[in-house]
């Protein structure tokens, strides 16, 4: 059974279609990416994915074997960890501890505002110590580097015990440091949870790490590429998708960097 499976899927907003004819699935336990620039409809696909924007009549769009329009959408959620950065903009004015933060995973609230099990305890402080984060409990949120930040709210995603993880251009806003960390997290995440269905969504190539094995190019709303990582992360295939002249290097651990010409 498929983590997810998208058939013929066309998603309108404001009268305008994003989405076109997308067919698209995902293996369970599979590492898939996909890559696009700004406007590729990348959002529009994650939005479609967690049930916020609905592809029009005659789509099929199944996440964890459940079929849209017949499934309980807030109980699917629950099986989907999303980590984006954004969420952190949630926080308000309340200095929010990362034990706090990640204890407030199972509520899906941002922030925590009851008293956690002993047993929640326990999970938080293991998960922030397999993450290499033990030393972010008792820190604010606020005082966090981007980085250390979106590890945070990689474990409270996994506080859930998610089937499908979608980490959702998680270094957008890091520098070349709070990158490589993150990127050094998601590779030991994907090592530690074979289980884990995990989705990584991205505009920049050299944050595909080797682990991402499948994957797809959205290029104006279309499936550009979509299949093995050696066959969609061409230079013929990366042209087309950000007009521009790339070509690529490939280094000694398996990523790709680009050059452009």
């Amino acid at each position: 059974m498929n983590a997810v499976t998208v058939k013929d899927a066309k998603v309108y907003l404001s009268g305008r279609e994003i989405l076109h004819n997308i067919n698209w699935e995902v293996e369970r336990g599979e590492r898939c990416f996909i890559l696009g620039a700004n406007g590729a409809g990348k959002t529009t696909l994650v939005r479609m994915l967690m049930g916020y924007a609905w592809p029009v009549y005659g789509a099929r769009v199944e996440v964890l074997g459940k079929r849209f329009g017949t499934v309980n959408l807030q109980e699917l959620r629950k099986h989907i960890a999303w980590v984006s950065p954004l969420m952190h903009q949630w926080l308000g004015d309340r200095e929010w501890t990362g034990r706090e933060m990640v204890l407030s995973g199972p509520d899906a609230t941002i922030g925590l505002f009851r008293e956690p099990t002993s047993e929640e305890e326990r999970k938080a402080a293991a998960l922030m110590e397999s993450l290499r984060a033990t030393h972010l409990m008792e820190r604010t949120v606020a005082t966090m580097s981007s980085g250390e930040q979106v590890k945070v709210l990689i474990a409270r995603a996994l506080m859930t015990n998610p089937e499908l993880m979608i980490l959702d251009e998680p270094s957008v806003y890091l520098d070349i440091a709070g990158r490589e960390f993150l990127l050094h997290t998601i590779d030991e995440l994907a090592a530690s949870h074979p289980e884990l269905t995990i989705i990584f969504i991205t505009q920049r190539i050299e944050d595909i790490l080797p682990a991402f094995s499948r994957g797809m190019i959205l290029r104006q709303g279309n499936i550009l590429s979509y299949g093995s990582r050696d066959e969609v992360l061409t230079e013929e295939n990366l042209r087309a998708a950000f007009d521009l002249d790339i070509r690529l290097i490939k280094a000694r651990n398996g990523r790709l960097w680009t050059v452009i010409e």
